[in-house]
């Protein structure tokens, strides 16, 4: 009895920070990487909204990349969902001309009935905010204060729209695009921290309710300083924007080791 060897080759498990190199097997659109749990610091301190605050983060998974045209493609065909805004769109990359480049002119609520047609979730904002620091601490960005073009598709690449996905360097989690390609719907509404940054919040998700959703990191639209791992901003949950996409998350407690292990 022995186990699949290519359901396992699937999954990447991060127990600790990893250094940002390219793995010698690249993962696919639809893998999820193991994010460890931690106490970190969200925010930073130049921010009026969220200013720097202790969360506690448990393990979860995430999307290694951004959901991509194909994925989202295959959604609306099971579901009957009508396709994103930008459908067929040469000049966003949007069809399945480009089927490994992330979709975008997705709305928030869209993003959700996709998550959970694939069995995930959005990330709240805390959750991606972790995620995208890849393990680095009092930085900018995701391995430095500063950001060029080779580290990410933002305005300044010139590549003026979105390109594959996983075409730049992962992070320290071994997440693709977490800066840069396009921006990210997550799970909260938009709020202001106001608490006492020294008191550790557990899994924090944002009001219950709300009018605007937050998006998180920059993309392909955006400036350098947008494309920080503490840059957040808002679009109605009804909205959809040539500059964002999404990628989902799921928690820990659904047993991806063992699903869909069989013998021989």
């Amino acid at each position: 009895m022995k186990r699949t060897a290519n359901k396992l080759l699937t999954l990447i498990l991060v127990a600790a920070p990893l250094a940002a190199e390219e793995p010698a097997n690249k993962p696919k659109p639809g893998d999820m990487v193991l994010v460890p749990g931690a106490v970190f610091t969200m925010g930073h301190p130049e921010s009026t909204d969220m200013p720097p605050h202790k969360v506690q983060i448990s393990t979860f998974w995430m999307d290694t990349f951004e959901v991509t045209n194909a994925e989202y493609h295959a959604f609306c065909e099971a579901t009957g969902h009508q396709p994103p805004v930008f459908w067929g769109l040469e000049r966003f990359r949007s069809s399945l001309d480009y089927p490994d480049h992330p979709v975008i002119g997705v709305s928030n609520s869209s993003a959700k009935k996709y998550a959970e047609w694939a069995g995930k979730r959005l990330p709240n904002e805390a959750e991606w905010e972790f995620a995208a620091r890849g393990g680095m601490t009092n930085l900018r960005f995701d391995n430095s204060d500063e950001i060029t073009i080779e580290d990410a598709n933002y305005k300044k690449t010139d590549n003026d729209g979105p390109v594959a996905v996983g075409s730049y360097r992962p992070n320290g989690y071994g997440l693709y695009d977490m800066i840069g390609n396009a921006r990210e719907h997550v799970a909260d509404f938009w709020s202001v921290f106001e608490g006492n940054p020294e008191v550790i919040l557990e899994d924090p998700k944002g009001p219950e309710d709300g009018h605007w959703r937050v998006i998180r990191g920059g993309g392909w639209f955006s400036g350098a300083m947008c494309n920080g791992v503490s840059s957040r901003n808002v679009l109605a949950s009804n909205w959809s924007d040539f500059n964002v996409g999404f990628r989902c998350a799921k928690d820990i407690e659904e047993d991806h080791e063992t699903e869909g292990l069989e013998d021989d």
